[in-house]
């Protein structure tokens, strides 16, 4: 009969070894997040394990940028300033046309009120089932955290949907007061809408209830308590952001109002009039025509 002692010993060994064979497969502990490193993070994952990786290079843009969504604007920064100010303050979705100014919204709020204790923590859509898990690690901090759900659309059955759902208003567990969510999305319920579900629909004396597909896509938008609507600019708005931004760039009246054709055809040639499409016109004309002055001025 083996001695008790020896065998434990050697069964130590073995785990042991297993252990260290196991190790470099596992994923390794999630960083503590340095709150002092930067006033944005995003949401990452390592094998299973999340953490937040600071963003270091953000943009520039002030809420004074951006023109022709005054409504919406003052709206988003009323009830961001609440948040700010630990008054009661809703979660809000930002829906409507491409390169309209939504998620630049969002950046230029971050801008604003960052010295004020405000901070953006950006999450993918297929991370959201991790939300429960980002909001535990920054309950209780000092700061208000806006987690921003940029470009959001769910398939039919996509389970980060209930995600989303569950956080927003749809747990035992409420919020805490230090959180928000802000999404933007192309789509005013978040999932496709299809014309058979029209067919779901019911007549109940004079008004018309969906059916139950409808609610499904409804029931999470309206968690949201502040919902905003873009729409696309027409080519007055087009042409005013079209100069801000060639102002911005250093372009004189002169030469903004030269420009107004190029730019027009810059819009045609793109099939869009928004407001990030005249950024890019901006960029181009400023950049092309600097340059062309400056291969002049050589001439000389």
């Amino acid at each position: 009969m083996n001695d008790p002692t020896r065998q434990l010993a050697d069964f130590l060994a073995r785990a042991e070894k297993l252990l260290e064979r196991i190790e470099p497969l596992l994923p390794p502990a999630s960083p503590v997040p340095d709150w002092n490193s930067a006033i944005a993070f995003r949401w990452r994952k390592r094998g299973r394990a999340g953490y937040l990786q600071p963003i270091m290079r953000l943009s520039s843009i002030r809420l004074i940028d951006l023109l022709d969504i005054d409504d919406q604007k003052m709206r988003v920064d009323i009830n961001t300033r609440q948040f700010i100010a630990a008054r009661p303050a809703n979660n809000v979705l930002l829906t409507g046309a491409r390169g309209s100014g939504k998620s630049s919204l969002i950046k230029a709020l971050l801008n604003e009120y960052a010295a004020q204790g405000l901070r953006v923590i950006e999450v993918e859509k297929g991370d959201l089932i991790d939300l429960a898990d980002i909001v535990e690690l920054v309950e209780g901090r000092p700061e208000r955290f806006i987690l921003f759900c940029d470009d959001l659309s769910f398939d039919a059955g996509d389970a980060t949907f209930k995600a989303l759902k569950v956080v927003l208003d749809g747990s035992l567990a409420s919020a805490p007061d230090n959180v928000l969510i802000y999404a933007t999305s192309n789509r005013r319920h978040l999932m496709p809408e299809y014309f058979e579900e029209n067919l779901e629909n019911k007549r109940v004396g004079d008004e018309i209830h969906p059916g139950e597909s409808v609610e499904e896509k409804i029931s999470l938008s309206e968690r949201f308590g502040l919902w905003l609507s873009f729409y696309p600019f027409d080519q007055d708005a087009y042409l005013d952001i079209a100069a801000h931004w060639l102002q911005h760039y250093g372009c004189n009246e002169s030469e903004i109002a030269h420009a107004e054709r190029d730019a027009l055809n810059w819009a045609l040639m793109r099939g869009s009039r928004s407001g990030r499409v005249a950024w890019q016109f901006a960029k181009d004309w400023a950049g092309s025509h600097e340059h062309k002055a400056a291969r002049t001025k050589r001439r000389r």
